[in-house]
């Protein structure tokens, strides 16, 4: 299944968001991908923990991307558009976009590498994404090109 239209979420910009400027700080943008991930994978009934009979399932990021087109500050609402860009055989990649009022903030990608973590000393070892979790995340991926 092929959504048409992308996840799409709010954030209002917290005071600890903000530099002495007021201003967004970029390091927030990485959390608001990554709320709006956890959201998304929510919404298609998936976690960023998840666990089968072999044990804990978990997806860190391998890259990270934010470019900024304008600013936001304190108490402003920002639309976030999420997308599921593609599935790979261990990862998937989301696309981010930000407005507010309309107007384009910043844009953004995450790659995420399915693991399975070892449940003796945590150390994640990537494997190929379960059959189950990708007809979950297929439910989310998107036309990145609309």
């Amino acid at each position: 299944m092929l959504m048409r239209e992308p996840f799409r979420t709010t954030r209002r910009v917290a005071w600890h968001d903000t530099d002495a400027a007021g201003i967004a700080h970029f390091t927030a943008f990485l959390r608001y991908m990554e709320d709006a991930e956890h959201e998304l994978l929510r919404h298609v009934g998936l976690s960023v923990l998840a666990r089968d009979d072999e044990g804990p399932i978990t997806w860190p990021r391998v890259a990270v991307r934010c470019d900024f087109t304008a600013s936001v500050t304190f108490e402003d609402v920002l639309d976030i558009e999420v997308r599921v860009a593609r599935i790979g055989e261990k990862s998937v990649t989301y696309r981010f976009q930000f407005a507010h009022d309309g107007r384009p903030i910043a844009h953004g990608v995450i790659t995420a590498v399915c693991c399975r973590l070892d449940p003796q000393n945590k150390t994640p070892q990537s494997i190929a994404i379960p059959e189950w979790i990708a007809a979950q995340l297929r439910q989310a991926v998107c036309d990145v090109g609309a």
